[in-house]
């Protein structure tokens, strides 16, 4: 499967796994993790507005989309904090790999 088929998580750890991969692989994932975390980060901002609009004009009835919406939350976050471990370490493989082509 082409690795940009692949959810971005996996494109991340496949990269990690790999005992040589490209430095232009590591870099264009790097751009497109970056690009996917700033999504995430847009909608958990969204999903923060959204919750205090409903939280602000509540009736009995939206109880449900409160407890959606906090639900949305959490796994936003959790993804957000997943992807930006994974980024993290493979920024530093990737300056591993440009020392290497550096010298």
């Amino acid at each position: 499967m082409e690795r940009a088929a692949l959810p971005m998580v996996q494109q991340i750890e496949d990269l990690l796994a790999d005992a040589e991969p490209s430095l232009a692989d590591v870099e264009e994932t790097l751009t497109q993790g970056y690009a996917e975390a700033l999504a995430l980060e847009a909608e958990r901002l969204r999903i923060e507005r959204r919750l205090g609009e409903v939280a602000r004009n509540a009736t009995a009835d939206q109880t449900a989309e409160i407890r959606l919406l906090g639900t949305r939350l959490t796994s936003a976050d959790g993804e957000l904090h997943r992807l930006r471990a994974l980024l993290r370490t493979l920024r530093d493989r990737a300056r591993v790999l440009r020392a290497a082509a550096a010298s």
